[in-house]
């Protein structure tokens, strides 16, 4: 390890299989956590280059606990975290609202580490039981349209760097990895990230996954959403790029104060409630609302993004998402 380390301060990159091997190790705990810490820290000095970006995504699925959802065809919409922008559980309410409208979702995220409050933290403090039991997520996903796939239980290798990642309080290389391992291998997925960068890197691992249909988000004012704070949503996906605005959704500019999430484990999860139970701000609505409109056009492409941000909107005001919620919890 320390040969690898030196290496990288000489400026030079891993070839994918070096990535691969060197984060096995890391997930098999041969590796101690100074140097953890320091090959973590390396990647944020300089930029993640292709091949080490997929040599570590293949490390951590060769190590994950593998889900088969037996052909159903679900969708997940994540983020990488590490946009510093605190906002509330976006794009778990919008898998939510998501299943209310009607579409399966498997959706993958864990704990805050960047930011205040993660999916994870918020759906312990609603009293959900996290599993890795493919009996029981399948049972949820057919009952509630919506099963919650928690990281650690599907990715024991995290074990080993999550202590030294909350130590760190910064975004990693992990935030970069997160929304492309999803054990359930959705065949929909909208993914957002904190840099338009990344957001190129992840368009071309996702070109390689055939059968799978993506939409990688980056806000030009540096949300890992659709933020619609202004500046425009870069979008990239199988069709090439777009550029999209408040408008296209037939949605108003929001800003950026009113998208600001909650600071412990109850505030995220009173937020999360009251939009869900449509006793929130018109930013709130608007901004799930749009995140949930481009994963459902995914889904369908006929369909108009006003359409979708129409359907998501009759999710959240029929109750028809609460109740998805509702049922996930019983």
């Amino acid at each position: 390890m320390k040969a690898t380390i030196e290496s990288l301060y000489r400026r030079e990159a891993l070839s994918r299989e070096d990535a691969r091997q060197t984060l096995l190790r890391i997930g098999r705990g041969e590796i101690n956590p100074a140097q953890i810490a320091a090959f973590i820290s390396i990647f944020n000095m300089r930029p993640i280059t292709m091949d080490e970006l997929q040599g570590f995504r293949d490390a951590m699925l060769e190590l994950a606990v593998p889900l088969d959802l037996e052909g159903r065809e679900t969708i997940d919409v994540v983020g990488t975290g590490g946009d510093g922008k605190n906002t509330f559980n976006i794009s778990t309410l919008s898998c939510v609202v998501i299943a209310g409208a009607g579409y399966q979702v498997s959706k993958h995220g864990s704990y805050g580490v960047s930011s205040a409050v993660g999916s994870s933290d918020v759906l312990i403090a609603l009293g959900y039981e996290f599993t890795n039991d493919g009996d029981k997520l399948r049972r949820q996903l057919d009952e509630a349209g919506i099963c919650f796939l928690h990281a650690p239980l599907f990715h024991p290798a995290m074990k080993e760097v999550v202590p030294i990642r909350r130590e760190l309080k910064m975004k990693t290389f992990f935030n970069w990895l997160g929304p492309l391992l999803n054990p359930a291998k959705p065949k929909f997925s909208v993914m957002g990230t904190y840099g338009s960068e990344i957001s190129r890197l992840y368009d071309y691992v996702m070109q390689e996954e055939t059968g799978r249909e993506y939409a990688i988000v980056h806000s030009r004012d540096g949300y890992d959403e659709v933020s619609l704070t202004g500046g425009g949503t870069q979008v990239r996906s199988r069709e090439g790029q777009q550029l999209l605005y408040p408008q296209h959704f037939g949605l108003p500019q929001l800003m950026p104060a009113g998208l600001h999430g909650g600071e412990t484990k109850d505030e995220g999860a009173k937020i999360f409630l009251d939009i869900l139970d449509n006793n929130c701000s018109v930013a709130q609505k608007a901004v799930v609302c749009a995140n949930s409109a481009l994963a459902i056009r995914l889904m369908g492409p006929d369909k108009s993004l006003e359409e979708c941000a129409a359907e998501a909107r009759e999710s959240i005001e029929s109750s028809k998402a609460r109740e998805v919620l509702n049922k996930l919890l019983r």
